[in-house]
């Protein structure tokens, strides 16, 4: 457990000193902020389609929305140098050698980059939450919706580990792992057309619908256990990627 902290500080201060993680993060809050602004002013004139609905329904959870359209975006370019930027520089075999196992390896690596993330969700709360400071708020609701965010970018964060683990292109990384999100983000909407059984398969593994049941505040433990699969599946995935090839470097 002390190696994977360890490995995890370290990967935190490796993306902190990084100009680009600083510009991923200064542009999502940038992005938010005009969004949110644009929203809360429309709240502000209300059209007849916003009868019956708080200030919860339409600027707080819109705002989260986006939000996980713009993560999808912007997660990728986040995780790509994890394992591919060792492998182009070749100290991948130092950590090969290293006694540290692949688990520790890995497990470190992805908490550090979910401690970016939970920084850049704070930052991402601190928009909806002020509005408590005017209006009355569902906090339960922003609740659900905050740590549908915190799952969904666990989940991209999970993700791009896996496909970094299996570049030393950092570009590749990042073109694949977008592709890969945006097919399951849109996933829902192969639904549409065919067999019951076509439909619940893609219904299913859409990241969009469980996020969706979050920030509309209906908490469901189908929706967080379906993350976390998604989670422990590509992390181990990716733990089995990089001990293969540990045992076949010796």
């Amino acid at each position: 457990m002390n190696a994977v902290i360890t490995i995890a500080a370290h990967e935190l201060r490796r993306l902190f000193k990084s100009p680009l993680a600083w510009i991923m993060l200064a542009i999502v809050e940038l992005l938010l902020a005009i969004l949110f602004f644009i929203m809360l002013s429309q709240f502000l004139n209300p059209a007849p389609w916003y009868a019956g609905r708080g200030v919860t329904e339409i600027v707080a959870a819109g705002l989260l929305q986006i939000a996980g359209i713009i993560l999808l975006l912007v997660t990728p370019f986040m995780t790509m140098r994890i394992f591919s930027e060792e492998r182009r520089t070749g100290t991948i075999r130092l950590l090969f050698s290293s006694p540290i196992s692949i688990t520790e390896l890995v497990l470190g690596k992805y908490l550090g980059m979910l401690g970016f993330l939970v920084v850049m969700l704070l930052m991402i709360a601190l928009m909806p939450l002020s509005l408590v400071l005017g209006a009355p708020l569902d906090l339960m609701q922003i609740g659900a919706g905050l740590l549908g965010l915190m799952l969904l970018m666990a989940s991209f964060a999970a993700i791009g580990l896996f496909i970094s683990s299996l570049t030393s292109q950092p570009a590749i990384a990042a073109i694949s792992t977008f592709g890969i999100l945006f097919m399951l983000w849109i996933s829902n909407l192969a639904a549409n057309n065919g067999s019951e059984m076509f439909k619940a398969i893609f219904s299913y593994i859409s990241l969009l619908n469980d996020y969706d049941n979050l920030i509309d505040g209906m908490f469901n433990s189908a929706d967080v256990i379906y993350y976390c699969i998604i989670i422990a599946t590509f992390v181990m995935l990716c733990i089995w990627r990089l001990d293969t090839e540990r045992m076949h470097s010796r």
